[in-house]
């Protein structure tokens, strides 16, 4: 087993039960739909965790070669999923039903997920440039796909129309399909 397997089989664990988490509150969502409005806002972001998530864990992928089996790479590391797991799990209620609507649960918890995954998206830029250096900074598609994600997630967590959460939450949703196609 290499150095990034057995870092990684922590990591992939933990985003794995992320994602398991964010879903899990969807499916309990959907199930009360009945009786619960689930409301774009927090739709949009269930839909924005769980792409960063993806997304972290493909940037774990492609620095696999560079990560040294160290304890501040595994307990930096730990750190960044576990602050991912909170958040995904902070996304949808418990008891959805306890919610008439759950857009006064988004209002209420969006500035922890916003906030949490603004953080690990941090750690994940400055781990970049210690592995990898400044090289790949520049250029028009880091700006609009890496570096517009910092001022939108900026904003969305200080906003206090919902609206203006909703279309940040729309931008940076968008970035990531936009990252696939934009070689």
């Amino acid at each position: 087993m290499s150095g990034f397997e057995f870092i990684f089989s922590l990591f992939g664990l933990i985003l794995g039960l992320a994602l398991a988490e964010g879903l899990g509150g969807l499916s309990r969502a959907l199930k009360a739909s009945h009786r619960v409005r689930i409301g774009w806002p927090t739709a949009l972001l269930g839909l924005f965790v769980s792409c960063d998530v993806v997304t972290f864990w493909m940037y774990g992928w492609s620095l696999r070669d560079l990560l040294p089996l160290s304890w501040p790479v595994l307990f930096g590391g730990f750190i960044v999923t576990a602050i991912y797991f909170v958040a995904a799990s902070l996304v949808f209620p418990d008891d959805p039903e306890a919610w008439a609507d759950l857009n006064a649960h988004f209002d209420k918890q969006r500035r922890l997920v916003l906030g949490g995954i603004l953080l690990c998206n941090v750690a994940l830029i400055v781990t970049t440039i210690a592995l990898v250096g400044t090289a790949w900074i520049g250029g028009l598609r880091t700006i609009v796909v890496t570096w517009s994600f910092f001022p939108v997630a900026a904003l969305a967590i200080w906003a206090k129309d919902r609206r203006v959460v909703c279309a940040c939450l729309i931008w940076l949703i968008a970035t990531y399909p936009l990252s696939a196609v934009w070689h």
